[in-house]
């Protein structure tokens, strides 16, 4: 009954955020410090990763070829399809879980903590909204974050596959472009957006709705990052089996 009663709280969660809406300037203002935050500082870390995890998914693929008939080009398609389809937009939104939501949940809790949420109830804002929808609308730019990291991963593959000396540049074009399917970018970026409304909302619910001290923000930050993986781990199950099926 406890998940029956979070599922319906965090529900009303989302009807609350779109509730009684803050003043336009200041949510612009707001929106903007979040996109500094959860997007733009988290740059670096999917940068770096996505790189050498290309350059890991093309140096496995290469060590692993041994048989002749087939061809050295199958090392960029297997990366490409690797990153696209799978590393970027999955494995890189849960990195973001650690990163992103536990920085939300704690943000957030902190405020609960001080009762800072409870004086712009008392001041007549919708702290709902005020505290989470510019975390939302921010998030509406995570999808520029998996294009970056995509392009970064398969850059990593062709350092890591032609500077290896596993295949020429040619070799590595060839099957970058091997049964290129259009709909696969489609299929990423539709459940990347999906991962950004769940590490927007999962997070802050778990922030808003903590009780405790100082101590029970971290707990509440765990907890977070848990259940935001495992709903993103389920949410990609049912989106590739809708989409890809």
């Amino acid at each position: 009954m406890s998940y029956l009663h979070s599922i319906g709280e965090y529900i009303l969660m989302i009807k609350g955020v779109f509730g009684r809406m803050t003043k336009r300037s200041v949510l612009k203002e707001l929106i903007f410090k979040e996109i500094n935050e959860l997007v733009i500082g988290s740059l670096g870390i999917v940068a770096f990763l996505s790189f050498f995890i290309g350059g890991v998914v093309a140096l496995q693929t290469a060590l692993n070829l041994n048989n002749p008939l087939i061809p050295k080009s199958l090392v960029a398609y297997a990366a490409r399809q690797s990153i696209i389809l799978e590393f970027s937009p999955t494995f890189i939104s849960i990195i973001m879980a650690g990163k992103v939501g536990s920085f939300i949940t704690s943000s957030i809790g902190s405020m609960r903590v001080t009762e800072q949420i409870d004086a712009l109830e008392v001041m007549g804002v919708n702290s709902l909204n005020y505290l989470v929808f510019p975390k939302i609308i921010a998030m509406l730019t995570y999808p520029f974050v998996i294009a970056i990291s995509m392009f970064l991963g398969i850059m990593g593959a062709y350092a890591a596959a032609v500077f290896g000396g596993f295949l020429s540049p040619e070799a590595f074009i060839s099957g970058l472009q091997e049964d290129f399917i259009g709909y696969q970018v489609f299929y990423a970026f539709f459940k990347t957006f999906l991962f950004a409304m769940i590490l927007a909302t999962i997070p802050a619910y778990h922030g808003y709705y903590m009780t405790g001290g100082s101590l029970e923000v971290g707990k509440a930050s765990t907890t977070s990052f848990v259940w935001t993986s495992v709903v993103i781990i389920v949410t990609n199950y049912i989106v590739t089996q809708l989409l890809l099926s």
